[in-house]
């Protein structure tokens, strides 16, 4: 469970518990995380959303690269407490080729009228579409970029259910 700054903390090298994953560390450096700033242990503060710095462009990166790098690391991070990375390991990820598209406001609530005024389960749609029950469950609880659901299955529920859930670019 991730712990939070009640803001007693010095950050920068002081000793206490990693403000992420609440371990206990002798070092620990300051992440932005989602926007929040944390002291972090060294195992969390690769989720530094501000990537390491690079010289050509002082550290600054394309805002669509930073949102793609936060995704990526947000669904790493929800399938590593799974526990079962079969999944991973014999299909790969596809992040790099397959991206979410960015959904509109209440993208999940309106899959999941349609998916019942279209009189279908979870399993069926997922059935139909060649997808996973939790990738609709997810799309349809609003949590499609945590759970690392790809722009395919998006798509196929647009073309499924006749509904426009990604925003027009």
């Amino acid at each position: 469970m991730a712990k939070y700054s009640t803001g007693r903390s010095s950050g920068g090298g002081s000793e206490g518990s990693c403000e992420l994953c609440g371990r206990e560390s002798e070092s620990l450096s300051e992440a932005s995380i989602a926007g929040a700033v944390l002291s972090v242990c060294d195992n969390c503060a690769p989720h530094d959303d501000r990537g390491p710095k690079n010289q050509e462009d002082g550290g600054q990166r394309d805002e669509g690269e930073r949102r793609r790098r936060a995704a990526q690391q947000t669904a790493q991070l929800a399938d590593s407490g799974k526990g079962d990375p079969t999944y991973w390991i014999e299909e790969g990820t596809n992040y790099e080729s397959d991206p979410l598209p960015y959904l509109v406001s209440g993208y999940g609530e309106t899959v999941e009228s349609a998916r019942q005024a279209a009189g279908l389960t979870i399993e069926e749609l997922a059935d139909e579409i060649d997808s996973r029950v939790s990738e609709i469950e997810a799309v349809e609880q609003g949590r499609a970029a945590r759970a690392g659901v790809g722009g395919s299955v998006v798509t196929a529920l647009e073309e499924a259910l006749d509904v426009s859930i990604t925003e027009e670019a």
